[in-house]
């Protein structure tokens, strides 16, 4: 064959190819717009970012077809009624937790968290590789959301205390700013939960308007200066031993989108679900240190408490599962994977970890 033939021929294909393809990019990466409101407020920069990162990596990816704009809780509705705004079709997107939702169906909490459930590398394991979302997802179909894992804080902490307690007598009467799920529990042992927005805390801490608040942990809290009015912090949060915040997406736009947008949604939402916690961990220790530095004194959580409180969520799951199903369904997949997660988890992880603890405390490293 004649080479500058061949080569002319081949510019010409190759045009054509081009000029075809064009079309077929356009279709494959359509505009794409949606808006998403967050049940967090901008000064969490942690919990509200994940969101805008999100918005960022998609923008990235898709050379601006697909873009999301993130609204902090209460610019477009409130924060707790996030989840609703998507389930009406009203938004596209929000970044929440599903713990807020309970008083609805005490189903929306557990794929999020309950107390006494899975650490934040146990509910991953669940979520990812257990069903844990699409067991979700079904029970959110009829809602109108598709949800998917954005991010996950760590085991949170206990709590402020304006007194140390040490006894389940010492929870008898105490007021705590302690929000859903948890609060229920706490409840059968005295304590009397109050719902109490974020920025209402300190002066009720400080007028003594209640004797105790959880919040999040060192990063989150020590923003907030509790230790300057309430200065017992306790540990662990076993309400929330590893919370999972979600993307919820309505279902009809979800839906709507090209497989290839889903995909992408799906690994960047997975992405930023790791890069939360890995923030988490990396602020937590010079956070923590700070707090102690500025006069917070930290104290466990006594046996006998932790197994009081213990006791009382199984006796509420024990209700629970005799009377919801899709609770059921949802809390008895975590339950049966929990006890082969914490099997595992005590023998290297557990062993690697309480090794270096011990060389840290002997001043080794």
């Amino acid at each position: 064959m004649d080479r500058r033939s061949f080569l002319t021929k081949a510019a010409i294909g190759g045009a054509a190819a081009s000029t075809l393809a064009a079309p077929a990019l356009a279709q494959a990466a359509p505009k794409v717009t949606w808006r998403l409101t967050s049940s967090f407020p901008k000064s969490l920069d942690t919990i509200f970012g994940a969101a805008e990162v999100l918005s960022k990596r998609l923008s990235e990816a898709t050379d601006g077809n697909f873009t999301i704009q993130v609204f902090p809780a209460g610019e477009l509705v409130p924060g707790l009624q996030a989840a609703d705004e998507v389930s009406a079709g009203n938004i596209e997107a929000c970044h929440t937790v599903g713990y807020y939702y309970w008083g609805k169906d005490p189903a929306w909490a557990v794929a999020a968290a309950v107390p006494f459930s899975l650490s934040a590398r146990g509910i991953n394991a669940w979520h990812y590789h257990g069903g844990g979302i699409d067991l979700y997802n079904e029970f959110l179909a009829d809602k109108n959301i598709v949800a998917l894992p954005g991010g996950n804080t760590g085991v949170q902490m206990g709590g402020w205390f304006r007194k140390e307690i040490n006894t389940v007598a010492d929870l008898q009467g105490l007021k705590m700013r302690i929000g859903g799920f948890a609060g229920k529990i706490m409840e059968r042992l005295g304590v009397v939960p109050q719902q109490i927005a974020g920025g209402d805390i300190y002066p009720a801490l400080e007028k003594g308007t209640i004797d105790a608040s959880e919040w999040v942990g060192p990063y989150d809290d020590e923003k907030l200066g509790f230790y300057k009015v309430a200065p017992y912090y306790y540990y662990p949060g076993w309400w929330e031993g590893g919370p999972t915040v979600h993307f919820m997406f309505g279902k009809a736009a979800y839906e709507a989108l090209p497989p290839a947008y889903q995909s992408l949604l799906r690994s960047i939402c997975q992405g930023v679900d790791a890069d939360m916690l890995q923030k988490y961990d990396f602020k937590n220790p010079t956070a923590i240190k700070s707090l102690v530095a500025n006069g917070a004194q930290l104290r466990p959580f006594s046996p006998e408490i932790l197994n009081a409180c213990f006791d009382a969520a199984n006796a509420v799951y024990a209700e629970l599962e005799a009377s919801n199903p899709a609770f059921a369904k949802l809390w008895q997949s975590i339950k049966a994977f929990r006890s082969e997660n914490y099997t595992w988890a005590q023998i290297a992880e557990y062993n690697y970890d309480t090794f270096m603890m011990m060389q840290q405390n002997a001043g080794k490293l």
